[in-house]
């Protein structure tokens, strides 16, 4: 199984990693908090002290269009809080 990490670059993010040295990432559904621990261990080389995952929910959409109406969902999707040890930060700049 391939686990997709893709960290969350936004303002409360930021905030969140400034005050609590805690980093966001949008996961794959089907990992758990081992396989993201090691992942982030991995990739960033920072020893990962917790991690906490949210299950967000799909949204309802819908559009008007020549046709009618349309209504969709968007996917759910996971997030993954990972806090890191004091003293360790994760620069998400350094592999463009």
């Amino acid at each position: 199984m391939e686990i997709s990490i893709t960290p969350i670059v936004t303002e409360k993010a930021t905030q969140l990693t400034e005050k609590l040295n805690r980093y966001s990432f949008r996961v794959s559904p089907e990992a758990n908090k081992y396989q993201i621990k090691d992942l982030v261990e991995k990739l960033y080389g920072v020893k990962v002290v917790n991690v906490n995952t949210a299950v967000v929910r799909g949204k309802n959409r819908s559009r008007w269009t020549k046709s009618g109406l349309l209504r969709g969902k968007t996917n759910k999707w996971k997030k993954a809080f990972i806090t890191v040890a004091e003293g360790e930060t994760i620069d998400f700049y350094s592999n463009i």
